[in-house]
């Protein structure tokens, strides 16, 4: 058995092609800029129909910080309910105290609200105040994964502390390394952290077929965004599979 890939799609049609490209998993977001926030309902809906792998739905009504007000928190537990009656594989969630540390009773309750999905932990992980106290209490909580860079910018900068969390759960939960993975660095990560499963946008921007933009709608900055997409790469995506080692 192959060590696994987890593919973050922005969109329906990302997500097909990291299928038929060989994606064990998908992770559906939308917002790319905001980090990635809840999918609209069409979305899910139609990932889950097209799809023959595992669909994840992150759950994340903004973007900013992991400390929700409780009418953010009433949207999400809606959404958990959505991505549930969908027939979603698992969501993706995280949530913080004002301390840094993790908020251990909403945890605790989505997932109760969320049984028989899955939970990952998202990136929420990375900006915890002691990742090695969140480890076990999320171990605790009965987390399926953590998706972590190591709680530095990329996985690859993290490498050190990722290693050492793969280490300390010790098949209790899996770690899940990413930000910033791709085809020149995956083989550094899978001999140094020993992960089972990675995960990476393999991301590409892909030209509008619009011929007119109106510039006066964009400064400066968003310009070179106005007219392209995000897309999976295949080329990317398979030079990644084509490193993966089994188990």
């Amino acid at each position: 058995m192959k060590q696994k890939i987890e593919v973050c799609c922005f969109s329906v049609e990302s997500a097909i092609i990291a299928e038929k490209t060989g994606a064990d998993r998908i992770e559906l977001c939308d917002n790319y800029y905001e980090g990635g926030t809840t999918p609209s309902y069409a979305s899910i809906k139609l990932a889950i129909k097209e799809l023959n792998i595992p669909v994840n739905i992150i759950v994340r009504p903004r973007g900013g910080d992991f400390l929700y007000s409780d009418i953010e928190y009433k949207l999400i537990k809606e959404d958990v309910l959505i991505a549930k009656k969908l027939n979603a594989n698992g969501i993706v969630i995280g949530f913080l105290n004002t301390d840094g540390s993790i908020d251990i009773e909403r945890t605790k309750e989505i997932i109760e609200i969320a049984k028989p999905m899955e939970v990952t932990f998202h990136r929420a992980f990375d900006r915890c105040k002691n990742p090695l106290d969140a480890l076990e209490q999320l171990i605790e909580l009965g987390v399926d994964r953590i998706l972590t860079s190591g709680q530095k910018k990329t996985a690859i900068e993290g490498i050190d502390l990722l290693s050492e969390l793969v280490k300390k759960a010790n098949n209790r939960i899996i770690i899940m390394p990413g930000s910033g993975i791709n085809d020149k660095n995956i083989s550094k990560l899978i001999t140094k952290t020993k992960a089972i499963e990675y995960h990476s946008s393999a991301k590409m921007f892909k030209l509008s077929k619009m011929d007119y933009i109106n510039s006066s709608f964009y400064n400066d900055s968003e310009i070179k965004y106005a007219n392209k997409t995000i897309f999976v790469d295949e080329d990317k995506l398979k030079k990644m599979i084509n490193q993966l080692t089994v188990l």
